[in-house]
């Protein structure tokens, strides 16, 4: 089994003539990202060792000049979950979510987590139902009051302006505006 890898930032566009490449760090601190040592692409296959400099600039051993940095432009760098560090009783990565079960109030499954999204206005969870449909749920205490992750599960309230189809609802009905 592959151990699971987290995606902890990318690299951009290049930066002058020397290879130096903008970095854009997924930490809490961005400069942390350098703490991991030896990041990853996507594939596993490609390892990158690089000095995080001022200004959101990352220099990476071996790539020396404009070119080489281009071809790097739009890698996503990733860290094995065991290099992060551990966190407290009552903490968990975002990444730890994905794969839990999704719960109502009252115990009823409603899917499973997918993935965690945040494009700037906050995070949100994709849940998968079992047939296949997707819905996002804002990642907040009020529509994610428990995250037990020894249990494998979150509870969730959606929040009243997310409309949920009854499971008998036809194709037809979903498409209908009221």
């Amino acid at each position: 089994m592959d151990a699971k890898r987290i995606l902890v930032g990318e690299f951009g566009r290049p930066h002058g003539v020397r290879g130096l490449l903008r970095l854009r760090s997924f930490t809490e601190a961005p400069e942390a990202i350098a703490a991991y040592g030896t990041l990853t692409d996507e594939s596993g296959q490609r390892s990158f060792a690089f000095e995080v400099l001022p200004g959101g600039l990352a220099r990476v051993r071996g790539v020396n000049d404009r070119d080489a940095a281009a071809r790097l432009t739009g890698v996503k760098l990733y860290v094995l979950r065991e290099a992060l560090p551990p966190t407290d009783e009552d903490e968990f990565y975002l990444s730890d979510l994905i794969g839990l079960s999704a719960v109502g109030e009252d115990g009823t499954v409603l899917g499973r987590v997918m993935s965690v999204e945040d494009f700037g206005g906050g995070a949100f969870l994709t849940l998968r139902d079992a047939k296949g449909r997707d819905r996002e749920i804002p990642f907040t205490r009020a529509c994610v009051p428990v995250v037990d992750l020894a249990a494998g599960r979150c509870t969730v309230v959606p929040p009243e302006e997310i409309v949920v189809q009854p499971e008998n609802a036809s194709e037809k009905d979903e498409g209908e505006a009221a």
